[in-house]
């Protein structure tokens, strides 16, 4: 299995170069005169717009067999897409502010036994929501490790360098960078407090966590970022964000397991429309013949 490592280890695996070149082969007959060879029969083509669906076809389809012989699946790629979109909405989730309020809430009285009401953190839920970012974090780095989409790794290369950066901060919440750049989390680092040197003080993490999660520019605001620039790379890869089907139309990646019933649900709205149009002719023969037959 692979590992993030730093962008300049993936530098030299890639070569975007492609030679499109056949696309354009000879033929006859040509016009000479005044058009530069161009062929008659491409340019009737290009007068009536079916040479251009003829392009869009023949690129998404030299795309389509260049990653499937060297970069990653449709479905590795929608996979890496949806774990990403995780960790964004894990990210954000850590970024509410509201998460790091105290709140007014019962527990029992370990001396007494009896139900109180307290004022306190949330612990449980902070904790729910710091394990849930660590579990989609090491989603998205374990499977970008083993991708060969560029601009998936690059971004996930980022994003590890940014986690590493805060480093320090991230261990005092019980956070930790271990093999292959996934983290590790341990959740009574977490809660534990500081006692204030000579003196009774105690502190807890919640200055850190607030610091580490919330605000402009914060961690979990930059790893939010890089989740949705990690999305956005793997839907752009391999026609994974839209496709064409066979009207022409742009349909969701996952639409393309069921395009056939696509197809058919925008083949019958073409019907429908084509209906109405029919009854709105119709409707409006039948006023003029009313109209004519009062005048007479």
């Amino acid at each position: 299995m692979s590992e993030i490592n730093s962008f300049s280890d993936y530098a030299g695996r890639y070569n975007t170069n492609m030679d499109y070149s056949t696309l354009f082969g000879g033929g006859a007959p040509y016009i000479d005169n005044g058009m530069s060879g161009i062929n008659v029969s491409d340019y009737a083509m290009i007068k009536n717009g079916s040479y251009g669906k003829l392009m869009k076809a023949y690129y998404a389809n030299q795309d389509a067999n260049k990653l499937s012989q060297t970069g990653d699946s449709s479905k590795t790629l929608m996979l890496m897409r949806s774990n990403a979109d995780s960790l964004k909405k894990s990210a954000e989730a850590l970024s509410d502010a509201s998460l790091y309020e105290k709140k007014k809430f019962k527990k029992k009285d370990e001396e007494t036994g009896e139900e109180i009401e307290v004022e306190d953190y949330d612990w449980d839920a902070i904790t729910k929501a710091v394990k849930s970012f660590v579990e989609d974090y090491n989603s998205v780095v374990e499977q970008a490790g083993n991708s060969e989409t560029k601009n998936v790794l690059r971004n996930a290369a980022w994003m590890t360098e940014i986690t590493g950066k805060a480093g320090n901060l991230l261990s005092k919440v019980g956070i930790t960078v271990g093999k292959g750049n996934k983290l590790e989390f341990d959740e009574e680092t977490l809660k534990k407090k500081t006692t204030l040197a000579n003196s009774s003080i105690e502190f807890d993490n919640i200055s850190t966590l607030k610091s580490l999660f919330t605000g402009y520019g914060s961690f979990a605001d930059k790893i939010a970022q890089k989740a949705s620039a990690i999305s956005s790379a793997a839907a752009r890869t391999k026609g994974v964000d839209k496709i064409y089907n066979k009207q022409g139309a742009y349909s969701d990646t996952i639409s393309k397991l069921f395009e056939s019933t696509i197809d058919k649900k925008v083949g019958d709205q073409v019907k429908d429309k084509d209906e109405d149009k029919s009854s709105d002719k119709t409707s409006s023969k039948s006023k003029t013949d009313t109209n004519k037959g009062e005048k007479d």
